[in-house]
This record gives structure tokens, C-alpha cells and sequence, in this order.
């Protein structure tokens, strides 16, 4: 029998003790192998032709040439190689997160700050392992993020379209995203227009700090006004508001006011904000007058909320799988058969703005 070819990693950091960790978690798993180490990113860009790795896991801080150098370095190297960068989580921490994932960097984990290397290998291999194998387009091997069968899910080269159905105007986008977030959110929202006639309402999932930084950056490209939910803030046409990190966002209608309220309810599909839980309120108000958008993302979160949505008449439009860092989220609702389009990141805007064109022609007649 032929032997399978494990997925090589690279590993970039300067610290004797996170190479050992990270080594010990990754030979737990029988599909990866590192393939080499570095002590800075010099020496992983050197090092980079020879390995061919499948995945870079990458420091920050190093000397000679740091993360944020690396990733610009090892972009005009290679394009599509999986960027994997270490965090911690601060308010400096996030900020140069965000940039790395500016710059191409494909997603991060937080640094385990744990000294007890038990403890720090069974942090790696919950978050960061399920992440390797997902960029490296490798099965999902945990039991419990595996979904419960599903009857007669078509394969996605077998996906029917939605029967056609009388559609009601929409009066509000809610986008649910993941891993690649940041980049897709940055290339979709200032594609909307100063005049968005709707709100906008954002499960990304992030911890906190990350959440308000992200925002920031957002605020910054965009023509609309975008900004981390503050609970109880009303729920207004034309802002992009985004569900702040570890909490939980929904949409309440009280006394026939729209309010967004936050809370730290159970985590949902391991995820607080959670997609699912957005989807459910936006549901429960809107109903059919709702436009959900599945963007790139591990994990099937949204998927239960899309059914929700889609049995209250709701349209669902899903990010397509050549254009998502991971057809993880939006393929699970496409291959359901919950999904009214599924389209390139670069024509969700427009189709979003044409599904808004009916609201935006009434607020100019009234």
C-alpha cells in the first residue's frame, strides 16, 4: 500500500520550550509531521524552498525579522501556503494580529502562557491542531466537532437550487464568519455603499479586544459606520455593528424598537459569539424580511440558524468554496440546501445591495 504523505509544518519561533510543545502536539496526530524549525524568520524563509511546507506556524516576537516581516516576506514567496501566526491576548497582541492577517496571514491562536506542559499540550491540540488540519483541507478528526448525520445532504457538485419563492424586502443583513474573517469582512463591507438603507449585524468569531480592534480597522475602509455592540444600543439603518468578543449578540424587539442586547450564555458550537445564536434572534424579528450571509469559517456554526431563517422564509447567500480561506461554515449550508446564491466574495456586495434596492427606493419616496 502506498504510504499516505503527512502534511509538513514549519515551525517559526525563537523559544526553545513552545518548539517542544508544539512538536510534542503535532506528533500526536497521525496525518502531520514537522518538517523543520526556525528560530527566526530569516531563517525560515531560507529554509522555506527546501522544506516546501504545507503550513507556517509563526511567532511575533523574534529576533532578526518578526512575524509581521515574515508574512510580508513569505507572500511574495508564496501566495497560497497556509500562514498559522501566535497571539497573545492583548490589546497590542491583537492589534499586530489583525495586521498579520492584513498582510496574509490565514489565522492565529493565542499563545499558551500555561507553564505546565500538560496543561500546554492539551491547549495546542484543541485549538490549534483542529485549525492545521482544516487549512491543510484534512478531516476533522475530534468526536465532538463531528455533525450528527444529516439525511440526503447533496456532495456540493450536486447542490440544487432553492425552488423559487415570493421574497419579502429586506430590512436587515446579519453575516456570520470565522476563520479568514477579517480579510473577507475588509473586502465585503466597502463594497457597501454610504446609503446602505439596513443594518448590519456581525458574528465574528474572535475574544475579546480582538472584536473592537477589528471594528476599528473596519470603521476605517468603510463608508458605513462600523462599531463593537455596545448591549442595549438600538439597532439602526445604514450601521455595521459587530458582536463583541466572549459574548454572545441578538436582536430584541422592545415596545417596537429593535435593540441588540449581549449576554454570555453557553457557548454554542464551542463559540461565544456564537453564529447560530444571531441567526435565531434575527429570525425571531425579522423573519422572512432577513438576508443571512455565510462567509469563510471552520466549523458548522450557522447552520442551525440558517434553518431557522430559512423555514421563516428568510434568503441565505453562502461565500463559495474557491474563494474561502475555509469551506467549512458556508458548506455546511450549502450542501444543506439552505443557501439562495452561493457566490464569490467579490460579488457578495453587490448581490447584497441589490436585495436592499427595494428598501433603499422606499426611505427615498417617503
Amino acid at each position: 500500500m502506498t504510504e499516505v504523505m503527512k502534511k509538513r509544518v514549519l515551525l517559526v519561533d525563537d523559544a526553545v520550550v513552545v518548539r517542544k510543545a508544539l512538536s510534542l502536539a503535532i506528533a500526536q496526530d497521525c496525518d502531520l509531521e514537522v518538517a523543520g524549525t526556525a528560530v527566526n524568520g530569516r531563517i525560515a524563509l531560507a529554509k522555506f524552498p527546501a522544506i516546501k511546507p504545507d503550513v507556517v506556524l509563526l511567532d511575533f516576537e523574534m529576533p532578526e525579522m518578526d512575524g509581521l516581516e515574515t508574512v510580508r516576506e513569505l507572500r511574495k514567496i508564496d501566495a497560497r501556503v497556509p500562514i498559522i501566526m501566535f497571539s497573545s491576548l492583548t490589546e497590542r497582541g491583537a492589534s499586530v494580529t489583525l495586521e498579520a492577517l492584513s498582510l496574509g496571514a490565514s489565522d492565529y491562536v493565542a499563545k499558551p502562557s500555561n507553564v505546565d506542559m500538560t496543561a500546554t499540550l492539551e491547549a495546542i491540540s484543541r485549538e490549534l491542531i483542529p485549525k492545521i488540519r482544516a487549512l491543510c483541507h484534512l478531516p476533522d478528526l475530534q468526536p465532538n466537532l463531528i455533525p450528527s448525520p444529516r439525511p440526503c445532504l447533496p456532495a456540493p457538485s450536486t447542490i440544487l437550487a432553492p425552488r423559487a419563492r415570493l421574497l419579502a424586502p429586506v430590512q436587515v443583513v446579519a453575516i456570520g464568519v470565522s476563520t479568514g474573517g477579517p480579510d473577507a469582512l475588509t473586502r465585503l463591507l466597502p463594497s457597501l455603499p454610504a446609503n446602505f438603507p439596513v443594518p448590519v449585524v456581525i458574528a465574528q468569531h474572535m475574544p475579546p479586544i480582538f472584536t473592537s480592534l477589528l471594528a476599528a480597522r473596519l470603521a476605517a475602509k468603510s463608508a458605513l459606520p462600523v462599531r463593537e455592540c455596545v448591549s442595549g444600543e438600538l439597532l439602526t439603518p445604514g450601521c455595521v455593528v459587530i458582536a463583541p468578543g466572549d459574548f454572545h449578540m441578538v436582536v430584541n424587539q422592545e415596545n417596537g424598537v429593535m435593540i441588540l442586547r449581549t449576554h454570555q450564555g453557553p457557548r454554542e458550537n464551542f463559540c461565544r459569539p456564537s453564529v447560530d445564536v444571531l441567526f435565531r434572534s434575527v429570525a425571531n424579528v425579522y423573519g422572512a424580511r432577513a438576508l443571512a450571509v455565510v462567509l469563510t469559517g471552520m466549523g458548522q456554526d450557522g447552520l442551525k440558524g440558517c434553518e431557522t431563517l430559512r423555514q421563516a422564509g428568510a434568503r441565505i447567500y453562502v461565500q463559495d468554496e474557491a474563494s474561502s480561506v475555509v469551506w467549512g461554515m458556508p458548506g455546511f449550508v450549502a450542501r444543506g440546501g439552505l443557501a439562495d446564491k452561493i457566490l464569490p466574495l467579490d460579488h457578495l456586495g453587490a448581490e447584497i445591495v441589490r436585495a436592499t434596492a427595494m428598501q433603499r427606493s422606499a426611505r427615498t419616496q417617503a
